[in-house]
């Protein structure tokens, strides 16, 4: 193989997000950035970059003459234009961005918004049933503003607030436009997934973003001409900096997706060209396609035929799309490019996209490294590797075994500057020569790209492609009297292609007698009845996808080590 890095694309220079929106518009004012709906089911309106800009800053305006230059602000909403415009109001000038996973329990809200010491809230109507059990809560928080209109005295309204900033923008005031950002200063604060007592916020500076799109996408060529469809969330780094941040930068148009039931739909109303994806979202599309053709034998047999041919003769994409028509109309007609993160792909699925004419790469991140570390490239790409690592990326495999397997660690310009006020943990991640330790095994191969081989941690990944920390759950389970240890683990159900997770549970007989008000041994049938409770109690302060589907009782202590922590394995 030749020199993986040969022929890099061509790329803007950056130093901070304002460049990111201004040089667009320099470059190309009328391409539209966004295509949003208004209603459910209504048509995609084209929102302009001039729009885009004037917008953000008349918003960072409102914001410069309402709160103190370095001002912590929330964003708490599905995608939507607004969340957008916020975004860049908020790290082009005002100060730092708090984003905020539209699925976090009333709790977890709370408890962010107190560590980050926010003191405005954006939000969507949405969101108004978590937003009014926390009002009132945070003492740092000074303004509430939503979205959308709504009757309530307590709450400022998104548009008047944009009006009020656009009036000063029209007047003169450059307050926003004209101040200074210093791109080695933290302007975004990222929580990781994880409950009250273990998330831990990332702390990312301008420079980390910026370094990381110039890097990635002089891997992967990114035309102004293409439309992106929005389908992962926003609040996580791999969405907004690749899927949200990364378009602005290009010149690309982005459009929003109603929501995971509408992908199909909006996919057939946008004909997006390029896409991110979870792989369990590609596994889907994989899934139905089969599916089809199992229950018609004369397409499946075509279909193969068409492969072996397409592969035996080397066809060109163009010629591919025509002959796998049937396959390109479910993604719209014009997708090009597929990029897959956030968990392992199954090659094999790659591979298909790829032989039905998609450019279909994964890449593998972190946010930690504001988000990629690693990306296979639309020239050079090993189905079963994670990637190549980023131009800037200096990538090490520390300690390595008698195979070569041993820990990712990394350092470059998109290493995060560390967790907001956790000294211990940075010092944990970040060792003293600037190296981020990911905990992450694998091996560097021959040509240079990044093999994942397992997880350091006991990090169970869900099929969404999110972290599923099994502490998190173990202590939320711990907090009742009638547990005495457990363990959390993922289950793989091949049956129903899905990680289960598991709580193996040792409880606490004695409390289970005082509840029941019994001195004998209660039953099993007993203790699981009441261990059913605990754990319904403790899926409610969980997320969806953490939320534990099985119950396993464990009558007899873990085993544990010499500092008396259990064995997991």
């Amino acid at each position: 193989m030749k020199d993986p890095y040969s022929g890099l694309y061509e790329v803007t220079e950056i130093h901070n997000l304002r460049d990111v929106i201004k040089k667009r518009l320099h470059e190309f004012p009328e391409n539209p950035v966004f295509l949003v709906k208004e209603k459910k089911g209504g048509d995609y309106i084209p929102i302009s970059t001039e729009k885009y800009d004037h917008d953000i800053d008349s918003l960072g305006t409102y914001f410069m003459n309402t709160v103190e230059k370095g001002a912590r602000i929330a964003i708490f909403s599905e995608t939507r234009y607004e969340w957008y415009t916020s975004y860049l109001a908020t790290t082009n000038g005002t100060g730092c961005v708090v984003p905020l996973d539209k699925e976090l329990p009333v709790d977890d809200v709370l408890n962010m918004l107190t560590r980050a010491e926010v003191e405005i809230l954006l939000f969507s109507k949405s969101k108004l049933d978590i937003v009014n059990q926390v009002y009132g809560k945070v003492d740092t928080m000074k303004y509430w503003i939503c979205m959308d209109e709504i009757d309530d005295d307590r709450f400022l309204y998104y548009q008047d607030c944009l009006k009020i900033g656009e009036k000063k923008l029209e007047a003169g005031d450059k307050i926003f436009t004209e101040a200074t950002i210093d791109p080695e200063e933290m302007t975004i604060l990222l929580f990781t997934s994880g409950t009250t007592a273990k998330s831990k916020a990332v702390m990312l500076c301008q420079k980390n973003i910026c370094k990381n799109l110039m890097s990635m996408f002089s891997m992967l060529y990114i035309d102004r001409s293409d439309v992106w469809l929005s389908v992962l969330p926003l609040h996580h780094t791999y969405e907004c900096t690749c899927g949200f941040l990364g378009q602005v930068y290009r010149g690309t148009t982005v459009a929003i997706c109603e929501g995971l039931r509408y992908i199909a739909q909006n996919i057939q109303e946008v004909r997006p060209t390029c896409i991110l994806m979870v792989p369990v979202m590609l596994e889907l599309f994989y899934k139905k396609i089969m599916k089809g053709l199992k229950a018609d034998p004369e397409k499946e047999a075509k279909l193969k035929k068409g492969m072996k041919i397409a592969n035996a003769l080397h066809l060109p994409v163009s010629m591919r799309k025509k002959l796998f028509k049937p396959i390109h109309d479910i993604f719209g007609g014009r997708m090009r490019l597929i990029i897959l993160g956030g968990a392992p792909v199954n090659p094999e699925i790659l591979t298909f996209f790829q032989t039905m004419g998609f450019k279909c790469v994964q890449g593998y991140g972190l946010t930690e490294c504001a988000p990629i570390l690693a990306l296979n490239r639309d020239k050079f790409f090993k189905n079963h590797a994670a990637g190549l690592p980023l131009p800037g990326c200096d990538v090490k495999i520390l300690d390595p075994d008698s195979d070569g397997i041993g820990e990712f660690i990394s350092k470059g310009d998109n290493n995060f500057m560390g967790y907001y006020k956790d000294p211990e943990n940075t010092a944990l991640a970040l060792d003293k020569d600037g190296y981020y330790h990911t905990g992450d095994l694998g091996y560097i191969d021959e040509d240079g790209f990044c093999i994942i081989t397992g997880r350091k941690k006991n990090v169970i990944i869900a099929k969404n492609g999110k972290n599923v920390f099994p502490e998190e759950i173990e202590y939320l389970l711990s907090l009742s009297p009638y547990v005495a240890e457990s363990v959390v683990s993922g289950e793989d159900d091949k049956a129903k292609d899905d990680i289960v997770i598991t709580a193996t549970i040792f409880p606490d007989l004695e409390e289970i007698k005082g509840k029941l008000g019994i001195e004998t041994d209660p039953t099993e049938e007993q203790i699981m009845d009441i261990l059913k409770d605990v754990v319904t109690a403790t899926n409610e302060k969980l997320e969806s996808y953490k939320k534990i589907k099985k119950t396993v009782l464990r009558m007899t202590e873990f085993e544990k080590n010499t500092s008396k922590k259990i064995k997991r394995f």
